[in-house]
């Protein structure tokens, strides 16, 4: 299977993110971006949470659906809309579709979060199972878009960077002097829209990029600059790229000043953290932006920081194994 890469890509302004705010608040409202006393320990510096996870669908996408959504032709509506995606994509097409009387056909891998899948078909698309994995379920979500006639919707289109490029907006108009922000990446969509704000106003800010170590085709992209997949075995559904996109990588290698990995234990532990810090359910790849910080906390000190918060649909099984986990280790310890 070749990577998603694609050379000709064009690169997103911060006017085109700025163009996209109107129909991004046509149907929500700017999240919340909290500090609480005890995350700024753990990281032991001053750390903002962005809240995407208090979206309607629970995770960031929502933004880049609906102003994608916003630029169809009359034509390319008819049509319908058809994507593939490990849960919070899908569920930001889904809700866009619904909100401008869109067909959606969604396809996920087989082993899709019950959870997310339900709220997708709650929204009115019509969900398929397909693949063992994202990249499966993208192949054969584009099979069904050209049997259909239909439009077939890309993780990191160039309309969702700039949907999902709101974010950073008001991360800056908060906290505008922030010196770090960082973001956790599966297709790169979030990374590439805070980066290419937070770099347009202020080229000092440091950008730092997260994944999952159980999962890191991105990561070796950049840092080899060249497309490198590998194998994906994280429970971070929003983290698990294993083929790489060449228009966020090509915005990364620009704007991105660091990319580190995260262990998937580290991962459950920063929601546990989070959780019991600032009672807010965040899912794996949500809680991967704390889990990176608490690992380069000697490198932050000093500095204010911004941890995305990208979702917070964690699976009740994944929940349950986490607080067991935890409580039974703290009443050891």
């Amino acid at each position: 299977m070749k990577a998603s890469f694609n050379s000709t890509a064009t690169m997103p302004t911060i006017i085109d993110i700025l163009a996209a705010r109107k129909a991004v608040y046509a149907h929500l409202n700017p999240t919340p971006l909290f500090t609480y006393a005890g995350i700024n320990k753990l990281v032991g510096t001053s750390t903002w949470l962005k809240h995407e996870n208090h979206q309607p669908v629970g995770a960031f996408k929502v933004r880049g659906g609906l102003y994608l959504a916003s630029q169809l032709s009359d034509t390319e509506k008819t049509a319908g809309l058809y994507s593939a995606s490990t849960g919070n994509h899908g569920q930001s097409i889904a809700y866009a579709a619904s909100k401008n009387h869109i067909a959606a056909t969604i396809v996920v891998p087989e082993v899709a979060n019950p959870g997310k899948v339900a709220a997708m078909r709650g929204l009115g698309a019509t969900v398929e199972h397909h693949g063992k994995d994202f990249d499966e379920a993208r192949e054969w979500a584009q099979h069904l878009a050209d049997q259909a006639g239909g439009k077939f919707i890309g993780p990191t289109d160039e309309q969702l960077i700039c949907g999902v490029g709101t974010y950073g907006l008001e991360i800056m108009q908060t906290l505008p002097d922030v010196d770090c922000i960082i973001v956790p990446v599966g297709a790169g969509s979030g990374v590439c829209g805070t980066a290419i704000v937070a770099k347009t106003l202020n080229p000092n800010i440091q950008i730092i990029a997260v994944q999952s170590a159980q999962a890191p085709s991105m990561q070796l992209s950049w840092a080899a600059k060249k497309p490198v997949p590998a194998a994906t075995t994280t429970l971070a559904e929003g983290l698990a790229t294993r083929i790489p996109f060449e228009n966020t990588q090509k915005i990364m290698r620009k704007y991105v000043d660091d990319f580190i990995l995260v262990d998937d234990e580290d991962i459950n532990h920063a929601i546990y953290l989070l959780l019991q810090h600032t009672h807010n359910l965040v899912e794996e790849a949500g809680a991967a932006s704390l889990a990176a910080a608490i690992k380069i906390r000697q490198q932050l000190q000093g500095k204010k920081v911004a941890l995305v918060i990208s979702g917070g649909n964690l699976d009740s099984k994944n929940l349950f194994n986490i607080l067991n986990s935890y409580e039974k280790k703290n009443e050891t310890d």
